[in-house]
């Protein structure tokens, strides 16, 4: 179950997720949970790459993200221990759990590397636009998790 969870992570963060484009709600638990959990890896390597890129806008960046991060603090901590939930359950002792946690939590860590790489390959232009235009999208509705996945979170919100 928890590696079908990380191949819809993997997915997700090819396809998009914290784009306008994003898909609706699929009413499946890990599906969902995946996509908002996406959402928040995609904005943290978006961050990442502005701040190797644009090193200048860092504290623009680190504002945005900070304030972004509070106002959505106990909707990231319900993430992750979601995840480490379905994790411990897909795990059969102790030792295994702490073996799969660190497996996955490195395989979720490169997935954010490698769309981070992929940003930093776009058009230097292009780049700095998104860049540019972070502060803005973390300050708006685009980037409140609370709407923009409010079908994904009441489908994650059924299970406890």
């Amino acid at each position: 179950m928890f590696k079908q969870w990380l191949v819809y992570l993997g997915l997700i963060a090819v396809s998009g997720i914290a784009s306008p484009a994003a898909a609706q709600s699929s009413g499946n638990y890990s599906e969902d949970l995946a996509r908002v959990y996406g959402a928040h890896q995609r904005i943290l390597a978006l961050k990442e790459a502005c701040d190797e890129a644009v090193p200048g806008q860092r504290d623009g960046h680190d504002k945005a993200y900070a304030g972004w991060k509070k106002r959505h603090q106990p909707l990231l901590q319900d993430l992750d221990r979601r995840l480490t939930l379905m994790i411990r359950q897909a795990s059969k002792d102790q030792q295994e759990y702490s073996r799969n946690l660190g497996k996955y939590e490195g395989a979720i860590l490169q997935q954010r590397q490698d769309y981070k790489k992929d940003l930093l390959s776009l058009d230097t232009a292009e780049l700095g636009q998104q860049c540019g235009q972070l502060p803005a999208y973390l300050q708006g509705a685009e980037a409140d998790f609370s709407k923009k996945y409010a079908e994904e979170l009441q489908t994650i919100g059924k299970r406890r």
